[in-house]
């Protein structure tokens, strides 16, 4: 089967919708959220109490710019490039402010039945969305800008760095959730399946797609195939 090509701009639309329709959904069945969106949601809801424009998107791209400074004293430089993952983060907080009025807000749904197949689709874009953007070349959103940086910077495995960050991801929400709410609101059993299950998914929605596209650029010059076998001659 023919690959279908020039994905690489279509990967990182398709990473900000999905991923956006998988936060709202997996929000919706209220099983938990999971440690990577926790922290911006536990902080929506206490703020929207005092602040009503304060929207669970909004909260996303407020916490991931908190984290961006944080990012920037941890690594000592400051790249131009941090602010374009900056604007990612932004056009998936109004995403995902765009799929809560799709869906009629951001309040659990009444029957379990519907939780629960929303928590499971809402898993399986999530999923899809991470491997869409682990693929593109463009900006990717801070929540694994973090990662990627701190690797660079210090030399440290990318798995380790991820490993690290998912569990402090996971303690803030505990402690949030505790000063916050006084409850552990938007953390529950589907934040542990989550964890369990993200990698092995991600890991096969790429497979997936890797038979499907090849992510390569809209606007990258493809040349002469002619001009191509002769530089394969001469490297010969």
């Amino acid at each position: 089967m023919k690959k279908l090509g020039k994905m690489n701009e279509i990967a990182w639309v398709a990473g900000i919708v999905l991923c956006a329709l998988g936060v709202c959904l997996i929000t919706k069945a209220d099983f938990g959220l999971s440690m990577i969106a926790a922290p911006a949601y536990i902080l929506h809801t206490g703020f929207i109490k005092i602040f009503p424009w304060y929207t669970q998107g909004t909260s996303e791209y407020i916490f991931q710019g908190v984290l961006l400074i944080l990012l920037c004293i941890a690594v000592r430089r400051f790249r131009f490039r941090y602010l374009f993952s900056f604007v990612t983060a932004v056009l998936f907080g109004l995403t995902l402010d765009g799929w809560f009025f799709v869906f009629g807000g951001n309040a659990a749904y009444a029957s379990l039945a519907v939780r629960i197949f929303a928590f499971l689709m809402g898993g399986l874009f999530t999923g899809f969305a991470i491997a869409f953007f682990f693929r593109t070349k463009l900006p990717l959103q801070i929540y694994e800008l973090v990662v990627t940086e701190l690797s660079d910077r210090y030399g440290w495995k990318n798995t380790t760095v991820k490993q690290i960050y998912d569990a402090a991801s996971l303690l803030l929400s505990v402690l949030l959730a505790a000063l916050v709410n006084h409850s552990m609101t938007g953390i529950g059993i589907g934040t542990v399946i989550l964890t369990v299950v993200n990698a092995p998914l991600i890991a096969l929605a790429g497979k997936l797609l890797d038979r499907v596209f090849v992510f390569d650029s809209l606007f990258a010059k493809r040349e002469p195939e002619e001009k191509k076998k002769r530089e394969d001659k001469q490297k010969r």
